[in-house]
């Protein structure tokens, strides 16, 4: 019995002493487990300085900057039309000519109407200066009491009446002149010619046509004369950016119609009444119209075509940058003691407000540094403050920098995929 006993005991010190060599073993791995680093890997770039431009993008139609809508101010039909669209016309060539038939027989009867009221008219001075002659034959023979006050009356009331009729024939030479002018005046309309040297970009009328005049409606439209040797782009450029286009702004206008050219252009107009698209709906636009001037300019351009313009509002020169995707808003990132003292004494119920910040490397390990931005262009962003260039700036991946970067964390660069230039 004490021999088993003593088995028993042995077996039982082997068993917990296994046991206690696992649990330690597990307790080992599991300390060894959370005291490894997870290696994040990222890609990095050199901060250097770089002149950097600003630029707002828009879209919208070439128009010449200067054109005119041709309507006609008189009713008629079309009995000539010497040009058709595409023609290029001089200022004051023929255009268009409307049949002025009843206009002429118009301006026929006015003409002898003035006729008439001349000839009347020197017959009314014939008579006035006969009647104002013995007036003041008869005045001098009452002066002498030669006459009767009844006779000087009766004559002054001749002589009143002959010079009414007199300044009334004055009047109807003035009306008749006035009427003729008038009929005249709708006679030259008849005729239109070109008001500037251009282009006939848009006819919209045949000949033998009735159109009719802009008297008391809108008027026919008749054609469209453009100024092609002076052409702009009209575009719409969102609320939030035409607060940096000025005027005198160059840009860059692509027309989708001509992929091969690139057209320069500068900013001439900026508008200041909004449109609104999409009034009232979740996918409501305010734009603001903006014209920019081409400079230089294309034979292929036709008013109408589609384009998009890049203006260049800002530029910076020999500044630090950095990818703009090195830099995010984190509200995670480490502050120094005088900055969380400031920020208790505050309030603290206030939100962490997030910081922009980049991460830098140094010892394979990432380091926030807490930025100022500028402007930026297309690739990379201003740096006002917080870096001094040289740094080794993350530039990748998104989610490394938005997310799993943080301060300390251990990394592992990765150098950047080369394109394969042919």
């Amino acid at each position: 019995m004490p021999n088993n006993a003593k088995n028993k005991s042995k077996k039982k010190i082997i068993i917990f002493g296994i046991l206690g060599l696992l649990i330690i073993g597990l307790i080992i791995i599991a300390i060894t487990s959370a005291s490894k680093e997870e290696v994040i890997t990222v890609t990095t770039e050199k901060v250097a300085r770089r002149n950097i431009t600003q630029k707002v993008a828009a879209t919208g139609k070439i128009q010449p900057e200067f054109k005119v809508v041709i309507t006609p101010e008189v009713t008629g039909e079309i009995v000539e039309l010497p040009v058709k669209e595409g023609d290029r016309v001089k200022k004051g060539q023929l255009l268009i000519r409307i049949k002025g038939d009843q206009y002429k027989a118009q301006k026929e009867r006015l003409e002898a109407n003035l006729q008439s009221a001349k000839a009347n008219l020197k017959i009314r001075e014939a008579e006035l200066k006969r009647i104002e002659s013995e007036f003041r034959r008869i005045k001098e023979l009452h002066d002498k009491n030669l006459v009767s006050d009844a006779e000087l009356e009766t004559m002054q009331t001749n002589y009143l009446s002959a010079k009414a009729s007199y300044e009334s024939a004055i009047a109807m030479i003035t009306q008749s002149e006035a009427q003729l002018r008038e009929v005249l005046e709708i006679l030259y309309k008849t005729t239109i010619y070109s008001p500037l040297d251009g282009v006939v970009t848009n006819l919209k009328v045949e000949i033998g046509e009735r159109v009719l005049g802009s008297n008391f409606t809108q008027g026919t439209e008749l054609m469209t004369v453009s100024d092609l040797k002076n052409i702009e782009a009209v575009v719409e450029v969102d609320e939030n950016d035409v607060v940096l286009v000025s005027i005198g702004d160059t840009a860059e206008i692509k027309v989708d119609a001509i992929k091969d050219k690139v057209i320069k252009g500068v900013v001439t107009q900026i508008g200041n009444s909004a449109i609104t698209k999409g009034f009232g709906t979740q996918e409501e636009v305010v734009n603001f119209e903006v014209r920019i001037k081409l400079i230089e300019l294309d034979d292929r351009l036709r008013p109408g075509m589609s384009c998009s313009a890049d203006i260049s509002t800002e530029t910076v020169e020999n500044v630090i940058a950095v990818p703009i995707q090195s830099v995010t808003a984190r509200t995670d990132v480490k502050k120094d003691e005088e900055e969380m003292k400031d920020q208790a004494s505050l309030n603290t119920n206030n939100k962490k407000e997030p910081e922009e910040i980049v991460f830098i490397v140094e010892n394979s390990t990432a380091k926030s540094v807490k930025v100022k931005t500028g402007i930026s262009d297309d690739n990379y962003i201003e740096i006002k403050s917080g870096l001094k260039g040289g740094e080794e700036v993350i530039t990748g991946s998104y989610r490394a920098i938005s997310n799993d970067l943080k301060d300390g964390s251990k990394v592992r660069i990765e150098e950047k995929k080369k394109k394969n230039s042919k």
